[in-house]
C-alpha cells in the first residue's frame, strides 16, 4: 500500500470491509451536525432592491453601499421596528447590501422568522432612501440654488420676449421676416438645452431621487445552512475523514509485505509459500482482552489493506506445495530429526499452515509449533532441534517485530534455518478426494515457555 496508487477498489475495499466503523463514523457526524444546527437557529434572508438613477461611478456605488449598511440607517431602521429583544448592535450583523447590474443596490435582512426579515429589509431599504435625500439636500449649496433660480426665472422672460418679437415680425411677408423668425426659434431652443443639461449636472435633482422597487419578498426557505444539510455534511464528513484515515494509517504503515524485506529481517532464507484457504476467521486475528469484543464489534478486527484471496487449485495441489517445502527442510538440514516452527502470537493463517506443513513432514523430521508474542518474544531453550522455522504471512508485521524474534531465536541457542510464508487462497467448490497423510502429528506447544519477556 505504501507505493500503491490509490484507486477506486482501494476505496471499495475499504467500505466493504469497514462498513460498520464507517456507518458509526457517519451516525457521530449526523448527530454532530444536528447538534450544531440546534446551536444556530434557523435563519431567513430576503432583498429589497433600491435604483440608483443617473450615471454613477463605481466608487459612488460603492459608497452608497456602505452608506446603506451603515449605523444611521440601521438604527433608524431598528428605531422604526422596534423589536423587542433585539438590539442594535446584533440588527447591524443581520444587514447586507450589494450592488447589482442597472445601478440597483440589494438590502438583504436576515431574521429568525419569514415575516421579520421581510419588514427589516423594506425598513432599511426606505430608511436608506431617506438618509441619501437628506444628505443631498444638506450639501447643497443655498447660494447657487438662488442663482439657478435667478437664471431660470431670466430664461423664462428671454423665451417670453423672443415669443413677443417673433409675434411683431412680418410673419411671412418678406424673406427678411422669416430669417428673423427663424433665427428667434433657435435662440429659443439653445437656451432651453441648456438649461436641460444645467439640470442634469447638478447632483442634487439627479441622485436624490432613489426609489425603492416595491416591497421585499417574503422568504420560503430558510437560509442555508440548514438542518438537512447540517446532518447530510455532517455524516458525509466524518465519513470522508474516517476514508482518509484509513488510508493514511496504511501509507505510513511499515508491515513488510514482499518477501526480500521479510528475509532481510529475519536474516534467512525463504523456502517457499503454502496456500490456506481463507475462512472468514483466517482473516481475523484472535482478539483478546477487553477490547477484543468491540473490535469484533466495529469490524476492525478485518484487515482491509490485503488484497482478496485468489482462487486456488484442488487439495492435492496444495499439498504439493507442502511437500516441496518438507523437502527443502530435509535437504537444508539433511541429518535433522527435530525442528522449532515458531508461529508470531495472532497470525492465524500462519499457524494452520504449520499445522498443514507438520502434518506432512510427519517425524522426518518432527515439527514442533510454537506461538511467540511479537511484542514480548521468548522463544523456548534449545534442545534436540537443529533450528528454528519460522512461518507467518506477509503484511502483517514490521521489520523490527521480526528482528525482535530473531533475536529471540538466537537468545535461545537456536538459528533460523528458513521462512515459509503462508498465504489465504479461495478454495474452490469442488476439491478431490483428501490424500490420506502421516501418521506424524504436529506437536503444539503454546503455553508459557512460548511467551513471556526477552533476557
Amino acid at each position: 500500500m505504501n507505493d500503491d496508487t490509490i484507486r477506486l477498489v482501494t476505496i471499495g475495499r475499504i467500505i466493504r470491509r469497514r462498513w460498520r466503523l464507517l456507518t458509526i463514523l457517519a451516525v457521530v457526524g449526523a448527530l454532530a451536525g444536528y447538534g450544531t444546527s440546534l446551536l444556530f437557529p434557523p435563519r431567513y434572508t430576503t432583498s429589497a432592491s433600491v435604483l440608483l438613477p443617473g450615471a454613477w461611478e463605481e466608487r459612488e456605488l460603492l459608497t452608497q453601499e456602505q452608506l446603506a449598511t451603515s449605523s444611521t440607517v440601521v438604527d433608524q431602521a431598528a428605531a422604526a421596528l422596534h423589536w423587542s429583544g433585539v438590539g442594535k448592535n446584533e440588527l447591524r450583523d443581520q444587514v447586507s447590501a450589494k450592488t447589482a447590474d442597472g445601478n440597483i443596490i440589494k438590502i438583504s435582512g436576515t431574521a429568525d422568522t419569514p415575516e421579520r426579515a421581510q419588514q427589516l429589509s423594506d425598513q432599511v431599504a426606505q430608511q436608506f432612501v431617506a438618509f441619501a435625500a437628506r444628505v443631498v439636500d444638506d450639501n447643497n449649496d443655498p447660494e447657487a440654488a438662488a442663482q439657478r433660480e435667478a437664471l431660470q426665472q431670466t430664461v423664462t422672460q428671454t423665451s417670453r420676449r423672443i415669443t413677443e418679437l417673433a409675434d411683431a415680425a412680418d410673419p411671412g411677408r418678406t424673406v427678411e421676416s422669416v430669417q428673423a423668425r427663424t433665427e428667434l426659434e433657435k435662440l429659443r431652443t439653445t437656451l432651453q438645452e441648456a438649461m436641460t443639461k444645467l439640470d442634469q449636472a447638478n447632483p442634487a435633482t439627479n441622485k436624490a431621487n432613489m426609489v425603492v422597487m416595491g416591497p421585499a419578498p417574503r422568504p420560503t426557505g430558510e437560509t442555508p445552512p440548514t438542518m438537512i444539510q447540517l446532518v447530510v455534511g455532517g455524516a458525509l464528513l466524518f465519513l470522508l475523514l474516517g476514508v482518509v484515515g484509513h488510508l493514511t494509517a496504511a501509507r505510513m504503515s511499515r508491515r513488510l509485505r514482499t518477501q526480500p524485506e521479510i528475509a532481510a529481517a529475519l536474516g534467512s532464507a525463504l523456502l517457499g509459500t503454502v496456500d490456506v484457504p481463507g475462512e472468514g476467521s483466517a482473516h481475523r486475528p484472535r482478539g483478546r482482552g477487553r477490547g477484543g469484543w468491540v473490535r469484533r464489534l466495529l469490524g476492525v478486527d478485518v484487515r482491509w489493506d490485503v488484497p482478496a484471496p485468489q482462487a486456488s487449485g484442488d487439495e492435492a495441489s496444495r499439498q504439493i506445495r507442502y511437500r516441496r517445502v518438507c523437502a527443502r527442510v530435509r535437504d537444508q538440514l539433511p541429518g535433522a530429526r527435530r525442528l522449532l516452527v515458531a508461529v508470531p502470537e495472532g497470525d492465524e493463517i500462519a499457524l494452520r499452515a504449520a499445522g498443514q506443513l507438520a502434518g506432512e513432514a510427519g517425524s522426518d523430521p518432527l515439527l514442533r509449533v510454537v506461538e511467540v508474542s511479537v511484542s514480548h518474544p521468548m522463544v523456548p531453550d534449545r534442545g534436540d532441534e537443529s533450528g528454528v522455522l519460522v512461518v507467518l504471512s506477509a503484511g502483517n508485521w514490521t521489520a523490527a517485530e521480526l528482528g525482535g524474534l530473531a533475536e529471540a531465536c538466537a537468545d535461545a541457542g537456536h538459528e533460523v534455518v528458513g521462512i515459509v510464508l503462508a498465504g489465504p487462497v479461495r478454495a474452490l467448490a469442488t476439491r478431490t478426494a483428501d490424500r490420506p497423510r502421516h501418521a506424524g502429528t504436529p506437536v503444539l506447544a503454546v503455553g508459557h515457555d512460548g511467551k513471556g519477556s526477552s533476557a
